[in-house]
């Protein structure tokens, strides 16, 4: 019996995932890694933590599922979050820690950038929006801020192309994370010169790019020992998280419905075989295969600003148990009217990327009065963050007919927040439980690979009809009244969150000089 592994690279963790050939779970496991944020603006986390726990899952998941019942792998699948930067020396040793997407500190390059003629072309070069989650303009702060760094690199890496040089010691990356680098001409599929000599560096400073179905070498020997996998087990190089999500929910390109993701962070896609071309310069275009792109925008704040609730506000009866007070709260907002009585809040804990593109934004409760209790704001917390992904399909329905929608993530599929989205849009809303649409999309993509469907077209049908949640109507007119007062106050305070940023930049290094 063959089966096939997913590995998920993902913003707090990395989930491992084995199916049979017909698309059902032989068994999952999940390992957790810390992001350090040692200011506001900075976002790493240590590569070979990431390596070491993806190594260590993968290692468990095979003798607990895959060895004990006989199956021989037949390939491995990568996917990953976008947008990450890890610097390599001529060893392949990383200098420093890895840069996420969540990381703001080219915030003046990115702005420079994109009030430049020369960031408007690369725009429409790259489809990848100039904000300083983009490895272009990482790369460019590195160059100015931290030129040690920047003299001693070798190569420029996201971390999954990293992970897979651990494995195998060779330098690739997919055409799905490359066009999200802002480095990708994705109308060419070449590395984009005028991005390169924007950034400083050449196309060999690169991993070599290769379509998502490549098989990036054979496992060391060294790791087929210790996994027990045969040398002849491929390694597929993937996709993003984002493509592979969008995938997995069984798209079809050009259909008229549009992917809501709600994990740590979160977006809103669709799928067809146009790039989606704006003035405002608010939407990505990823490339999946030869004339699919996944369109979009991404939101910085999801899950993760629930989270960071739950831990500031919650009832913890086990201090780890971050799951359960997630639920207590949840059970305790939903007996507060739709709305919240009024009461707003703006998500913007870690800037924002759509709609709004403000590395500066700041999050803010709005509306507050004496009768307001801490249900209103775990309540309105939920709304803020729904409101922000509204924000985003309200967007895209300027370019795209969106009739339906398809909600993953582990936020984003809580039956309540599942409803409220459904109320929010005033769209049907399909959810597959306990279904994860990442890594089945990955399963979907090493499945066509192998033959087993003649294209992605024809896998994503694989995809059963889900639960669906209906809008409630008489819900969708008061969220839309509130919705207006939040979309408002979103771009008023864009002098106000630049000032603060401003001032905090100038208080931080104050203290660092007493």
């Amino acid at each position: 019996m063959e089966c096939i592994i997913t590995i998920e690279l993902g913003t707090n963790g990395v989930r491992v995932f084995a199916y049979d050939l017909h698309g059902c779970i032989i068994g999952s496991m999940k390992g957790h890694y810390p992001t350090f944020h040692a200011e506001p603006d900075h976002s790493e986390q240590d590569p070979e933590q990431v390596f070491i726990t993806t190594l260590y899952v993968l290692k468990n998941i095979l003798n607990e599922y895959i060895h004990p019942k006989k199956y021989k792998v037949a390939s491995i699948c990568f996917c990953a979050s976008m947008h990450s930067v890890l610097a390599v020396d001529k060893h392949g040793n990383p200098i420093g820690n890895a840069i996420t997407w969540a990381d703001n500190r080219a915030k003046k390059e990115a702005q420079e950038l994109r009030n430049s003629q020369l960031g408007k072309k690369l725009y429409e070069l790259t489809g990848t929006p100039i904000h300083p989650m983009s490895p272009l303009v990482k790369i460019a702060w590195i160059r100015n801020s931290d030129t040690e760094r920047f003299r001693l690199t070798s190569k420029f890496l996201s971390i999954k192309s990293y992970v897979i040089h651990q494995l195998t010691g060779e330098y690739m990356i997919d055409y799905s994370i490359a066009s999200a680098t802002g480095l990708l001409n994705i109308h060419t599929v070449h590395w984009e010169e005028d991005a390169l000599q924007y950034a400083g560096i050449t196309a060999n400073q690169l991993a070599v790019l290769a379509p998502v179905f490549t098989t990036a070498g054979k496992l060391k020997n060294a790791y087929q020992q210790s996994l027990r996998l045969s040398a002849e087990t491929k390694i597929i190089i993937g996709s993003s998280d984002g493509c592979l999500a969008t995938l997995g929910d069984g798209f079809i390109k050009g259909e008229e419905k549009a992917s809501i993701t709600i994990e740590d962070s979160g977006a809103v896609r669709v799928m067809g075989p146009n790039i989606l071309k704006d003035e405002q310069m608010r939407f990505f275009n990823y490339l999946l295969t030869d004339n699919c792109y996944v369109s979009g925008g991404p939101t910085n704040n999801g899950g993760n600003i629930f989270e960071w609730f739950t831990r500031q506000f919650g009832e913890f009866t086990n201090p780890f148990d971050m799951e359960n007070s997630m639920q207590q709260l949840m059970a305790e907002a939903a007996n507060v009217p739709t709305g919240s009585d009024g009461l707003l809040f703006l998500p913007y804990l870690l800037g924002e990327r759509a709609p709004i593109w403000n590395a500066n934004a700041r999050g803010a409760y709005f509306g507050l009065n004496i009768k307001h209790e801490r249900s209103h704001f775990i309540r309105a917390t939920i709304e803020g963050i729904l409101y922000e992904i509204y924000s985003i399909g309200k967007m895209l329905s300027e370019q795209r007919t969106i009739n339906s929608l398809s909600v993953n993530g582990s936020f984003g599929t809580i039956p309540f927040c599942s409803q409220l989205i459904a109320d929010i849009f005033s769209k049907p809303v399909q959810v597959r439980q306990q279904f994860h649409s990442v890594s089945f999309g990955a399963y979907l993509l090493s499945a066509t690979e192998m033959g087993i469907y003649t294209s992605l077209d024809d896998a994503a049908p694989l995809v059963e009809t889900p639960n669906v949640f209906k809008p409630n109507k008489q819900h969708h007119v008061i969220y839309a009244d509130y919705f207006c007062i939040f979309e408002k106050l979103s771009t008023k305070l864009f002098d106000e969150f630049e000032a603060i940023g401003n001032l905090q930049q100038k208080h931080v290094h104050s203290i660092k000089h007493l």
